[in-house]
Formats: C-alpha cells, sequence, structure tokens
C-alpha cells in the first residue's frame, strides 16, 4: 500500500542514480507535454535517460509522450527536460505522478517550466492561442500533499497565492511585446480526465473563473511549490468550448494544434530560460 512506501528512500536513490549517470546538474528543468516536446530539438543534449531505465520512475503510457529525461543546453543554460509526463488519468497515485518533481528537489532544481494542452473557455480565444497560466482551480480528486508530510521536503501548509512566478509572467509579457506575439493569459483549471469536457462543464468551468481547461500540469506545480521552487506554466490551446461553443475534439486533433503552435512556444520559452534561469 502506498502509505508503507517510504518516499524519501526512494526520492533519494533515483537521484542518486541520475547524478552518476549525469553528473553535473542543472538547476533548471521543463516539463513538456502532449504535441510540445520537439523543443528538445532545440537542447544540445548531453545524456538521455528513457523512463524505463531510471529506478522507481513511472512509464508513460500516452500517446505522443515520449518517455526519457533529456539533459544538456537549451541555449546558454544547462536545463533538464521530462519528454513525456505522467497523469493522474493513466492509474498513477499523485504521489507517483508527480515523483519526478520531488527528484527534481533533491537534485537541486529551482526552476520549473511546465507547458500543457488544454481546451479554450474563453470567448478570446482561438484554437492555436499561448496562454499563460497565472492561476490554477484545482478539481483533481486527490491532492498530492495529502497524507504523511516530510518536512524534508517542504511544510506542512505551503502557500499557494503565487503559484506561478509573477516575474518570469512579467519577463513574458516583455518577450511577447518586444516580438509581437499574440499571448494570452488566464486561470487553468485541472480536472481528472481522460474524457474531454462535455458542453455543460466547459460552461461550468468557465463560469467558476477558468479559461482553459486540462487534465495535468497542477499536481506538479503543488508539488514544486511545495518544494520551494519558482514556476512558470503555459497552455497551448487546442480546442473550444464554452458558451455559444459545441467541443467536438479527439486527441489527434489535441496533437495537430499543438504541433502547430510549436514554434512560437519554443521561442518563448527558450528566450524566458536564457534570460531569467540561473
Amino acid at each position: 500500500m502506498e502509505q508503507e512506501i517510504n518516499w524519501l528512500d526512494r526520492i533519494s536513490s533515483t537521484a542518486e542514480y541520475i547524478r552518476k549517470r549525469v553528473g553535473e546538474m542543472p538547476r533548471t528543468a521543463i516539463i513538456l507535454g502532449t504535441g510540445l516536446g520537439d523543443l528538445v530539438n532545440h537542447i544540445s543534449v548531453k545524456m538521455a535517460l528513457p523512463y524505463e531505465e531510471i529506478p522507481h520512475f513511472p512509464v508513460s503510457t500516452v500517446e505522443g509522450h515520449k518517455g526519457q529525461l533529456i539533459f544538456g543546453r537549451l541555449g546558454d543554460k544547462y536545463v533538464m527536460a521530462m519528454q513525456g509526463r505522467f497523469h493522474y488519468y493513466e492509474g498513477y497515485s499523485m504521489k507517483e505522478s508527480t515523483f519526478p518533481v520531488r527528484v527534481m528537489k533533491e537534485l537541486g532544481i529551482k526552476m520549473l517550466f511546465v507547458s500543457n494542452a488544454a481546451g479554450g473557455m474563453n470567448p478570446e480565444f482561438k484554437v492555436g492561442d499561448l496562454m499563460m497560466i497565472t492561476d490554477h482551480v484545482n478539481l483533481f480528486p486527490e491532492h498530492p500533499l495529502r497524507g504523511k508530510n516530510y518536512p524534508e521536503l517542504g511544510e506542512r501548509f505551503p502557500a499557494m497565492n503565487e503559484a506561478y512566478s509573477k516575474r518570469l509572467i512579467a519577463k513574458a509579457r516583455e518577450i511577447a511585446r518586444d516580438h509581437n506575439i499574440r499571448l494570452m493569459e488566464g486561470v487553468y483549471v485541472g480536472t481528472q480526465g481522460p474524457t474531454f469536457e462535455t458542453p455543460a462543464e466547459y460552461r461550468f468551468f468557465y463560469r467558476l473563473g477558468g479559461d482553459a481547461v486540462g487534465m495535468s500540469t497542477i499536481p506538479e506545480v503543488i508539488v514544486a511549490r511545495h518544494g520551494g521552487m519558482e514556476v512558470f506554466g503555459m497552455s497551448v490551446i487546442t480546442d473550444l468550448g464554452g458558451e455559444d461553443i459545441a467541443p467536438d475534439v479527439s486527441h489527434e486533433e489535441v496533437q495537430q494544434a499543438a504541433t502547430k503552435a510549436q514554434p512560437i512556444m519554443t521561442f518563448i520559452m527558450k528566450e524566458l530560460i536564457n534570460r531569467c534561469a540561473e
């Protein structure tokens, strides 16, 4: 049972394995979501570790998620990149799906950049838009911090008043303005999945204060903030649903929209990391 697992030992042994394989550790990490893994093509790769070779790591089961941990240089910065993430809907517990973020903290990561594909609810949004995440609404049925708290990992009741770094959001606004990029902002709603939302659910989430909805990111952000990391999040709007929009979307269409938006996402992430990362 989950309660019997010594998570500190697991985190420590996994981190030790990665250090021995890779050597020098970066201070910046990136989690790449559906259709957004090509940022790796801009990294001068030093080492790539398949998830199945890393002790205690889950293995992604979702089409479009490769499943490897990349170390290398993105521009002038040394980074770690997760090519493929783990979702609660795949059957993992919250502690399993956020385990890599715990390992990141153990390895000394100070800054985390996350990306995802999301359904847009804000009537100003268009398919292919990029949305900076300024806040979130957590509707997952399980919380990643539930259960025994290890002081080594973070405090019992961490604040979430700035889950997403205001400093990094301001820098991203500058980049978008300087390069005439359409960059939206909004609140990300996180749900369990794996079904896409009904029209009534889209209406409900929008009235709740959400601008986009997806099935990832929030658990990772909570754990990152619990561990003291600075976080920046961005969604690519791959489909729309809302008051006057009847959502009709497939996983393939989500991937296609994400791929089309990928060059702009890649440019912003590269610029932001090179300006702000250690």
